[in-house]
């Protein structure tokens, strides 16, 4: 087995791999994601009339919110939606999960350093962190959406429309927070 030890790396490189640690910058970038694809997707010109012709949306009705408002909790909320997004997309979280502490106080547990040794940034890829965000879109948001457009009886365009904003937003958000390492 090739350990950190037998490298000669000693206890900064394990505190390099093994200690998970927030891209905060990578966060910011993938809560903006959502805020930027809405512009783009719910234009007039792309999917945003149908939209709002299936939401019941008049002009009134956009007018009458405050915006400002609007945007920015719909910015706090995606960022909290980005710090979660790395749960699913990031497996070496699931194993830091597991030990119930932190790794540097030196009472981790040696499955946890065997899992480490073996994967450490392993499928830490924008492709990776695409997939696991198109999987959560599909099977997780798009249900959602789903349930509850059937019981405001909204119409399964209505329903599309937003299960692929989120499946296609969650995809992005997923590859920089699993891809930017």
């Amino acid at each position: 087995r090739d350990s950190v030890a037998s490298r000669g790396l000693g206890d900064v490189y394990k505190r390099q791999i093994y200690i998970m640690e927030f891209n905060l910058l990578a966060i910011l970038v993938a809560a903006v994601v959502p805020i930027v694809l809405g512009f783009i997707w719910y234009n007039p010109k792309t999917f945003g009339t149908a939209w709002a012709r299936e939401a019941e949306m008049t002009e009134e009705k956009m007018k009458s919110g405050n915006m400002p408002v609007i945007f920015l909790v719909s910015l706090l909320l995606s960022f909290i939606l980005a710090f979660f997004v790395q749960m699913l997309t990031i497996h070496q979280f699931g194993a830091l999960g597991m030990i119930g502490g932190d790794p540097a106080s030196g009472e981790v547990l040696p499955s946890y350093q065997a899992f480490m040794d073996d994967y450490g940034n392993a499928f830490r890829t924008f492709k990776h962190g695409a997939l696991h965000g198109a999987i959560a879109g599909i099977f997780m948001f798009t249900p959602v959406i789903a349930i509850n457009g059937m019981f405001e009886r909204k119409s399964w365009k209505y329903i599309l429309i937003n299960g692929m904003y989120w499946t296609l937003s969650l995809t992005i958000m997923g590859a920089i927070v699993c891809g930017w390492v």
